[in-house]
C-alpha cells in the first residue's frame, strides 16, 4: 500500500498523468511477477489495477487477498482493486489490510452500496461504485456524494472475449453532471489503440488495458502506442 494517508491525494497521484493507464494484472506473467513489475515501472504506469472475481458474482475465479498482499509487498505503485464479488461488505477490512490504496465494488452486488462506500472510507482510502455496460447509469446516480471515482464497465464483467461497447461513454457525461465533486472517471473493458480517443474524449480517465499491454513484446512501447492515439 502507498504510503500516503490522504484517501483522495492518492487518486489525484495516479489521475496526475492524464490519461493514466492502469494494467490489468490478470494477464501478467505470476511466474515472473517481479520482472513483470520492472516492466511496467519502466513503461512510466502510475498504478496496477488488480480484478477481484469470486466465482459467484462472475462466473470466473481470479485471485483473493493472497495476491493484492504479495502486490503490496512486491511494488510500490498504488493498488487499485476492483472487486467482481459477492457480499463486498464482508471483505473490505481484509483487501484493506492487505494493500488495497483504491478500492471499487459492483452495485450490482450489493443491496446497499452506501454501507460499503461508508466502510472504505472509513479506512482513509479511495472508494467508488463500478457498473456493467448494461446496468443504467441511474444506479449508480444516487450514491454519487459517496465515491471518490466511479468506474465504468464497457463489457459484462467477468465474461472474456466481449466487443467493446461504445454507447456507454455517454454514461460518464451523465456521471459528471449528477456528481457535486469532481468524481474521478474509470473505464475497463476493451482499451486498446483503436478505443482509448473516444474513451479519454468522452471524459475517462483513468484508463484499464490488459492485452494491449501484456500480449504485446515490449510494454514500454505498447504505452506509448496507445498514448500517442490521445496526442494525435
Amino acid at each position: 500500500m502507498s504510503q500516503v494517508t490522504n484517501r483522495l491525494e492518492i487518486l489525484e497521484n495516479i489521475r496526475s498523468a492524464k490519461p493514466a493507464i492502469l494494467p490489468s494484472m490478470l494477464l501478467c506473467d505470476f511466474a515472473n511477477l517481479e520482472a513483470e513489475l520492472a516492466k511496467l515501472e519502466q513503461a512510466n504506469i502510475p498504478a496496477l489495477h488488480l480484478d477481484v472475481m469470486d466465482g459467484i458474482f462472475v462466473p470466473n475465479f481470479t485471485y483473493g487477498m493472497t495476491i493484492v498482499e504479495a502486490f503490496n509487498r512486491a511494488t510500490e505503485l498504488p493498488l487499485d482493486v476492483h472487486l467482481m464479488i459477492a457480499r463486498p461488505l464482508d471483505y473490505i477490512d481484509a483487501f484493506v489490510k492487505a494493500g488495497a490504496d483504491v478500492i471499487t465494488f459492483h452495485v450490482e452486488a450489493e443491496d446497499n452500496p452506501a454501507e460499503v462506500l461508508e466502510k472504505i472510507r472509513s479506512h482513509n482510502i479511495a472508494g467508488g461504485i463500478a457498473f456493467n455496460a448494461s446496468t443504467p447509469v441511474e444506479k449508480v446516480l444516487e450514491y454519487l456524494p459517496l465515491c471518490d471515482l466511479v468506474l465504468v464497465m464497457s463489457i459484462e464483467a467477468g465474461f472474456g472475449g466481449q466487443k467493446f461497447q461504445p454507447e456507454v461513454l455517454e454514461k460518464f457525461q451523465r456521471i459528471r453532471d449528477a456528481a457535486d465533486h469532481d468524481v474521478v472517471l474509470e473505464i475497463d473493458g476493451g482499451v486498446n489503440r483503436e478505443t482509448i480517443q473516444s474513451c479519454v474524449e468522452a471524459g475517462a480517465e483513468l484508463l484499464v488495458a490488459g492485452s494491449a499491454i501484456f500480449r504485446q513484446d515490449d510494454y514500454t512501447t505498447a504505452v506509448e502506442a496507445m498514448l500517442e492515439q490521445v496526442s494525435a
